[in-house]
């Protein structure tokens, strides 16, 4: 069967175009008898004209498809498009044949058959095609264990269908669709029924044992489709996204079928952004970012190109990630799809060196700085505290202490929702980068901000990632506690808030973004499991590991939220400056200097040093 396989895959065009001419000339064998009512008639001599002159229908029939490459087409996906080619050619290749009759008047050649056997062909021809389908379709289904609907009976859905039936990537056999226009209910799309409405569900669920659900809804809300996702999951079905990208024919969108991702489960609403603001500070301007390949600093890149600023200096000490942003931009040019008037210029450096940040400042000049350049992983800096406190306080002191020397305009610090009554070596230094902001907001050259955030979805280190890694591999998956919850958001999000929030940059203000409603990390774990289709503790088990050192149960973003006020963005709130002195930080900063120099240090001293006489 192997070595039939791949004699049938090595020569498959020329046995297409073979099929092709026999059917051909099967045609034209019809044709005849239909024309002699099947023998009756005796037409001997015409019968020889046809048989001495079928090589030359043989050749113009060839030539006109694989002039149509019908001998290239896959016979399981033959649509309308492949019905038009074959049309097309059988026209073409016949029609040529009896101007050929007309003219050249062959003796005793019936000069009605290429006529009729062009409408034979054809139906041959297309009959053959669709047999295949049929029957390849049928083959495929039938051993697949799943039972499911497609939620959405419009154009999304008959791509979704076709895309479920006859890929062998879905083990999944589409029983029916289910749409929210009830004018829909009982039609036929593409030869499966229009089940019912949405409100439906759970009863058609039942009747017909659904165990799966695909979502094909073009340009669905992030708030519908949550509320899709949560009614799928509360009938425990297997439930993935089906998501469709435009190519080079935008009437030929290609699906994609996905499984259901964090953000999805958020569903949070649009963002609205104050796109005139966020260009006045940034539109034609010269703009550093600091972290440049990281999750947060890359997205912001992106972001920031989109406003046009006269030059973007991107600064990353990890070559890897800057080399890989680099290339992003470059290919996003040359197709197009990102704008060139932008000189992007990126270098490699740490801001633990103020000798190179300065010449940067030196030669680049830089209005606006985002300061994205971090340690951010809890359990890694918890293990090397020295190395967190030169990379995220002393770096950030540089690069501050750099900007207001070269009077650069802003200076935007990304923080974190750690830095709040922290326990932790990472967030209390980060807390330590909120004081030196603060302590330098009366600088009279550079507005200073910082912006806190808590979890960022599909960033280096996210649990989410590890998560689906864990189901896909069998599990288990690891929580560390049953109890501990977490704010998140996307990393679009992130980056849209934060050009949001420099605009309103004045005077050494913390900006806490809206998170939403904090997520129990044990209810997301489980939530993915289930809608993978497999059942937690069961199919997939959940373990839980304990608390790992720094970490708590719940991150808080407001040190207090009723000292807080609402900005011109309802996403955004602003935390007034506390009222810290340059002098205590710099206190606090000649003590931590101090520790570095020794070769170990005691993380709960580091937390202390950096928390007492401040607010935290």
């Amino acid at each position: 069967m192997n070595k039939i396989y791949r004699f049938m895959s090595r020569y498959r065009e020329i046995i297409m175009a073979v099929i092709d001419i026999t059917l051909v000339c099967l045609a034209y064998l019809f044709a005849y008898y239909l024309r002699t009512d099947f023998g009756r008639l005796s037409y001997e001599l015409a019968w020889t004209s046809l048989i001495r002159h079928m090589p030359w229908v043989v050749v113009l029939n060839l030539a006109s498809i694989l002039a149509f490459r019908l001998n290239r087409s896959l016979w399981m996906y033959v649509s309308i498009d492949e019905a038009l080619r074959v049309a097309m050619a059988v026209f073409t290749g016949n029609f040529i044949w009896f101007l050929i009759v007309l003219i050249a008047h062959f003796t005793e050649y019936i000069r009605s058959i290429p006529v009729i056997a062009a409408m034979f062909q054809l139906l041959l021809m297309l009959g053959l095609r669709i047999l295949y389908r049929i029957v390849r379709r049928n083959d495929a289904i039938t051993n697949r264990s799943h039972r499911a609907v497609i939620l959405g009976a419009g154009s999304a859905g008959a791509i979704a269908l076709r895309e479920i039936t006859y890929s062998n990537r879905y083990d999944a056999k589409v029983v029916g669709f289910l749409d929210n226009d009830p004018t829909k209910v009982k039609k036929i799309l593409n030869g499966v029924q229009v089940l019912g409405t949405d409100r439906d569900m759970e009863k058609i669920v039942r009747e017909y044992n659904v165990d799966s659900a695909f979502i094909a809804i073009k340009n669905i809300s992030r708030t519908d489709l949550k509320e899709l996702i949560e009614r799928c999951r509360d009938l425990n079905l297997r439930t993935r996204i089906v998501s469709f990208e435009m190519h080079a024919d935008p009437n030929k969108p290609e699906a994609s079928v996905r499984n259901v991702s964090m953000d999805d489960l958020l569903g949070r609403g649009e963002l609205s952004l104050n796109n005139g603001q966020i260009g006045s500070y940034l539109s034609g301007k010269t703009i550093m970012v600091t972290g440049a390949g990281g999750s947060i600093g890359s997205e912001l890149v992106r972001q920031i190109m989109e406003f046009r600023p006269r030059q973007l200096v991107l600064v990353d000490i990890y070559e890897n990630t800057m080399y890989e942003l680099q290339q992003e931009i470059n290919i996003a040019r040359r197709a197009g799809k990102d704008q060139k008037e932008t000189i992007v210029t990126c270098l490699i450096g740490s801001v633990r060196d103020r000798k190179r940040i300065d010449q940067i400042f030196d030669t680049y000049h830089p209005q606006v700085i985002f300061h994205a350049a971090a340690h951010k992983h809890v359990p890694l800096v918890e293990d090397s505290p020295l190395e967190a406190i030169k990379n995220n306080v002393f770096g950030t002191k540089n690069v501050i202490e750099s900007a207001i020397a070269h009077k650069a305009e802003k200076f935007v610090l990304i923080s974190t929702d750690k830095a709040v009554r922290t326990t932790n070596v990472m967030g209390a230094t980060k807390r330590m980068c909120e004081l030196i902001v603060e302590a330098n907001r009366n600088n009279g050259v550079t507005k200073l901000c910082a912006v806190r955030f808590g979890n960022v979805l599909g960033s280096h280190g996210s649990v989410i990632p590890l998560f689906e890694r864990q189901i896909e591999s069998g599990g288990p998956v690891t929580v560390t506690d049953p109890n501990i919850i977490r704010y998140f958001m996307t990393i679009p999000e992130a980056a849209q808030l934060v050009l949001q929030a420099g605009a309103f940059a004045n005077s050494g203000e913390i900006f806490v973004l809206d998170m939403g409603s904090p997520v129990k990390i044990d209810d997301l774990a489980r939530n993915l499991i289930q809608l993978a289709g497999l059942i937690p503790d069961v199919d997939i088990e959940v373990r839980y590991t304990g608390l790992r050192p720094g970490e708590k149960l719940y991150e808080e973003l407001l040190v207090d939220p009723k000292s807080c006020t609402r900005t011109a963005n309802n996403l955004i709130f602003v935390a007034e400056p506390e009222n810290i002195s340059l002098e205590t930080v710099q206190n606090k900063l000649k003590r931590l200097s101090d520790l570095v120099e020794q070769t170990a240090a005691d993380n709960s001293k580091i937390i202390e040093i950096i928390t007492k006489d401040a607010s935290v």
